[in-house]
Parts: C-alpha cells; sequence; structure tokens
C-alpha cells in the first residue's frame, strides 16, 4: 500500500493500516513536514471536536497529538445543549507535528519515502504501481491519495500569482493528469489563510483577553490525568469602519472579485472582503489573536483570511488601535488547487472505477484538518481490508459523524469547500461527544485498529459505565427511581452518585450516564423517526440499473442519479435536487429487469 501525502490524512491512514499489521509506504514530498499544521493552530471546534473524538476511538493520533501539544483547552456552546458542547485545542505548531513525526517514525509497519507520486498504472481497472518523480516505480494493490491543496496548487495574493502547495513548498505536478487520464473527473476549489502578524508590534494593552477553561479538558480517552497544562490567553479585537473602506476601496484587487480565481471558496469560513462586501451592515467583524507555538515571535490573526495584497493587508489592518504599527511575519493569501469530486467514490473512500484507489482529506473537497484526518482512518481501514481481500466496512450517519461526513460528500456534489457541523447530523442528541467509545467500540474492534493499551483504556470505560448504570437502576430519591428523577433538567448525578475516588474516567462515565439518560426521551423519539427511513439504506441498487428507462424522471433527476451512482435507495433520496416522487418511481421500477443495462 502507497500513501501519497503526509498530512492529517495520510497520517491517520498508515497509522490505521499499521494497527492492522499491515505494510505501507508513506510516500512524502519532505519528511519534515509530515502531520504539520499549515493553517490555523487548532484543533476541535463546533462540529469539528466529535470528529477528533471519533478518530480517537477508532485508534487515531489526532487528539492525543492536540493533549500533547495543547496551549489552551476551551469548551465552546457552553450555554447550549451538552451534544453540541465542542472542545477547542489552541496548539503548539512546533510541538504537534513533532509528536507526530516521532509515532509515525518508530512504527515498523510504515516506511517513509521522501518523495513524489506523480502518476499510477492499473491493469483491469486495479491499481498495480505508481510512478515517483525521480523515476522508480513502487508496485503496490493500493494507493490512498492524501495530497491536501498541493496538487497544481496556485497561491494569490493581490495580482501576484504562483505556483505552491503551501507557501514555501512546492506544488505537486502530474497525479492530476494521471486522475484524469483514468477518467477521474476533478474540479478547482479555494482557500486562504490570514497574515502572520510580528507579536512585538501588537499593542497588547487595547486587546480583549480570551482565556481557556478553567478546569481544562482533554481530547483523548488515552491521555493520562489528571490533564493538566498552563493555559496561555489567546486575544481579541474588532474590525471598524476604516478597515471596510480601505477594503471596499480596493476590493476589485482580490483575486476572488477580479475573476482571478476560478476555485470556489469555503462559504463557512469567507475571506474578510467577502465577510465586508456580504455583511455590509455591519460595522465591526471579530479578529482573533492566536499563538503559533509557546513564546512563537508570530501571532496568528484568525478571522482575517484574504487574498488582497500585502499592502492593502496592512494599511487596512492599522486602522485597528492594537495594529497602529502591526508588521507582518508573512501576508495572507489565497490558494487553488485541484479536487477529486467525491460523489466517484463508494463510502468506503474507494474509488467507483478503480479498485485500490482511495482518496482522503481535501482532495475530496473538504476543508479542516479534523476532516481529513477522520477520511484518513476509514480510508486506511479499508485499504488494509481490500488487500487482504475482506468486505470493505462503510460508517453510517445515524451512528458516527464520520458517516455523516462521508455520505454527505459521496452522495451529492461539492460545490464548495465541505466543513462539518453538528446541524449536518439528523440525530445530533445521540451522536455526542461523551457517548463516541460506546457508539464506536465494536467498530474499532471490527477494524482491529486499536493498541493493546487504547483497547484496555476503551474496557475500562466501559466497565465503568457499566457499573454506574447498575448503581442508578439500584438506587432510589424517595419513592422515586433515580433514572427517572435525573431527567430533571436541574438534578445532578454527583448529588446522589460519585466516582471512584481518585478514578476521573469515573467521572467521564458518570457525565455520560447522566447525558444519555437526560436525553434519553428524545433519543427515542429520533431513533423512531429515523427508523421508518431506515428500510430505504436496506434496497440496494444495481450498478447496472438503467434510470434513462424509467418513465417520469425528469432529466435533471436523471443526471444526478447517473453522476452519483447511488448504492442504496436510501443514498438516493439524500442526493440534493432528487424529489420524493423519484425515490417512489425507483422503487416501483427497481426489480424489473427491463430497467437494468444489459
Amino acid at each position: 500500500m502507497v500513501i501519497a501525502g503526509g498530512g492529517h490524512a495520510g497520517v491517520e491512514a498508515a497509522l490505521a493500516i499499521a494497527r492492522t499489521k499491515q505494510k505501507c509506504v508513506l510516500v512524502t514530498m519532505d519528511s519534515g513536514a509530515i502531520g504539520r499544521l499549515s493553517c490555523n493552530p487548532a484543533i476541535g471546534g463546533l462540529g469539528k471536536s466529535h470528529l477528533v473524538k471519533e478518530v480517537d476511538a477508532l485508534g487515531g493520533i489526532m487528539g492525543a497529538a492536540a493533549d500533547q501539544s495543547s496551549l489552551q483547552m476551551k469548551t465552546l456552546n457552553k450555554t447550549k445543549g451538552r451534544a453540541v458542547w465542542a472542545l477547542r485545542a489552541q496548539v503548539d505548531k512546533k510541538k504537534y507535528p513533532a509528536f507526530v513525526s516521532k509515532i509515525i517514525k518508530k512504527e515498523k509497519y510504515i516506511s517513509i519515502l521522501e518523495g513524489e507520486v506523480l502518476s499510477f498504472n492499473t491493469k483491469n481497472e486495479k491499481i498495480v504501481s505508481v510512478n515517483l518523480k525521480e523515476g522508480s516505480t513502487l508496485s503496490c494493490s493500493s494507493l490512498i491519495i492524501t495530497s491536501g491543496t498541493f496538487l497544481n496548487g496556485l497561491i494569490h495574493i493581490g495580482e501576484r500569482s504562483f505556483s505552491a502547495g503551501r507557501m514555501g513548498e512546492a506544488p505537486s505536478r502530474g497525479l492530476s493528469e494521471s486522475l484524469l487520464n483514468h477518467d477521474i473527473k476533478l474540479g478547482r476549489l479555494k482557500t486562504g489563510t490570514p497574515p502572520r502578524l510580528v507579536r512585538d508590534s501588537i499593542n497588547w494593552s487595547v486587546a480583549v483577553e480570551a482565556p481557556g477553561d478553567e478546569i481544562p479538558s482533554c481530547f483523548s480517552l488515552y491521555t493520562s490525568r489528571p490533564y493538566k497544562i498552563k493555559q496561555e490567553s489567546c486575544f481579541l479585537v474588532n474590525t471598524n469602519q476604516n478597515t471596510h473602506n480601505i477594503i471596499n476601496n480596493n476590493i476589485e484587487s482580490s483575486p476572488m472579485f477580479s475573476g482571478k480565481i476560478s476555485g470556489v471558496g469555503p462559504r463557512y469560513c469567507p475571506s474578510i472582503e467577502d465577510k465586508v462586501f456580504r455583511f455590509s451592515e455591519r460595522s465591526s467583524h471579530p479578529l482573533f489573536l492566536e499563538p503559533e507555538w509557546k513564546n512563537s515571535h508570530q501571532i496568528y490573526l484568525n478571522g482575517f483570511s484574504t487574498s488582497l495584497s500585502e499592502k492593502v493587508q496592512l494599511k487596512a489592518l492599522r486602522q485597528i488601535e492594537a495594529f497602529k504599527s502591526v508588521e507582518f511575519v508573512r501576508p495572507g493569501y489565497a490558494i487553488e488547487y485541484d479536487y477529486c469530486p467525491p460523489y466517484q467514490l463508494s463510502p468506503s473512500l474507494m474509488s467507483k472505477k478503480i479498485s485500490g484507489l482511495f482518496c482522503a482529506g481535501q482532495i475530496n473537497g473538504t476543508s479542516g484538518y479534523e476532516e481529513a484526518a477522520a477520511q484518513g482512518v476509514v480510508a486506511g481501514i479499508n485499504a488494509s481490508l481490500y488487500i487482504q481481500k475482506k468486505d470493505l466496512v462503510s460508517f453510517d450517519r445515524q451512528n458516527s459523524y464520520i458517516g455523516v461526513l462521508i455520505d454527505d460528500l459521496t452522495t451529492s456534489p461539492i460545490e464548495e469547500p465541505y466543513r462539518m457541523f453538528t446541524s449536518r447530523a439528523e440525530n445530533r442528541l445521540y451522536l455526542r461527544a461523551d457517548n463516541v467509545y460506546e457508539r464506536l467500540y465494536n467498530s474499532a474492534l471490527g477494524a482491529d485498529v486499536l493498541l493493546s493499551s487504547q483497547l484496555r483504556i476503551q474496557k475500562k470505560f466501559h466497565k465503568a459505565l457499566s457499573d454506574i448504570y447498575n448503581k442508578i437502576k439500584k438506587t432510589r430519591v424517595g419513592n422515586t427511581p433515580l433514572e427517572k428523577f435525573l431527567k430533571r433538567p436541574e438534578v445532578k448525578i454527583l448529588d446522589h452518585i460519585g466516582p471512584n475516588k481518585g478514578s476521573l474516567i469515573d467521572a467521564e462515565a458518570l457525565f455520560s450516564a447522566e447525558t444519555s439518560i437526560k436525553y434519553s426521551g428524545y433519543i427515542k423519539n429520533e431513533k423512531e423517526r429515523l427508523l421508518k427511513t431506515r428500510r430505504l439504506e436496506l434496497v440496494r441498487i444495481p450498478k447496472e440499473f438503467d434510470y434513462k428507462k424509467i418513465p417520469g424522471l425528469s432529466n435533471e433527476s436523471k443526471e444526478l442519479l447517473i453522476t452519483v451512482l447511488p448504492e442504496t435507495v436510501g443514498q438516493a433520496s439524500r442526493i440534493a435536487g432528487i424529489r420524493p416522487t423519484d425515490i417512489a418511481l425507483i422503487g416501483i421500477y427497481l426489480n424489473n429487469k427491463f430497467h437494468v443495462k444489459p
């Protein structure tokens, strides 16, 4: 197995393969960049933290790496229900990749090769080898492409453009052409990054402090408790009307507005010029000053992603009191890159056209480290199963955010970089961070991706949880069973059952049990509603099913169905633009041989 790319998707794919005791070669253009945080120095956040926890439950490294390199831990959304609480780690951009690289390099089943995968070769529509830039060929049965923004990457800063995969790093050329030559469709997307500021050029006295949690939490179940870090503060400033005026007066110089950029940018993480243009009624936008590593001389300016010229960026920022004398380490920039529309993949993340070819991460149209890591785990698990000639696995959207992510990607054409939100899940009251080790335990065991130490800790957590439920069943408050009493919003489990002395895993299990009980009525209603549509997932659509011969289907619906080629009626029903009447017609004609291609 060959993995093309050493970012977050590539790292998790390699580790998942290694945990199954299969060998892989991780090909990276720079062995010193393995696990690099190329944009924001943070892991987690709204929606994304759930993915980090699920990766952790499947034996992945992202959560543990964030815990070990964290500068600040903060739980977001605490004013809302527990199901959408989101842990966010401000991490040290030097310590994080160092931790990941150390784990990767000591893994005996992973070989690291510094180089570039230029193309791949097939026989009978199966991967047989890859060609490297330096001229050699590696025989392999499986290739996982995790190329990030490197495929024909093009950076834009104002009117200046140049080829790069990231600032200061060369792009990857050739692999896009190889995909096209194998009849894999490609598109272009765009993302951006804000300027890095010189710390000593900022007037910190007029910035608002944003501290971390008083008692920090951690991502990984395998991180030693009690979890203690020295919390570093972030800071907040706001743009003003003068800043907006300068941006508006120069907005045509932005490649996004001049038409120079052909790729589509992320709607949920817009550039500052896009925010100023789209939300013209707002007099200010928040900007967050985030340290990139411990005692770093440069500051990441979250909220000011831009492709404006360096001169305009600097002029606009200097209208803000804290930035009157600000200087750049480097300006913000936009980057365009090739991606592979993921409707061409099955839910296992293997190509529908080429057996043994998997794609994970930004090549599938996603944005963010967490989305990439989640896909990497799935691609790694399935690549290992594929070479062992075992059935591939997929993750159910009703049981995991990973399932939601991949189902969304493989079901509908991507129109912008995909970002995970809890609102994308139909049963998010069940898909919580606190019950992830219950939800995905059987999946982790089935895939055989847990280290013995990880399995031991998970079993300890399950034992604690079982003991707590037994205590709850035996406890009454007056004449009321504790389980029923706990459903009252004001009642806390710790007032009636405490953790075993010194056991912090017990405390986390208590929280999970309490949350499950408080949400039980809502979860029951959710499951009953979803059960009605579940039967559609059991009705498979054969590959040779001919949508063109179904009378009553609109040409638009036929085109969508032929493009995506859904594997089940349930997946077909979730394709954007497919109507309930279309699903009814498919159901009527599904078993009619007349509608199967000869």
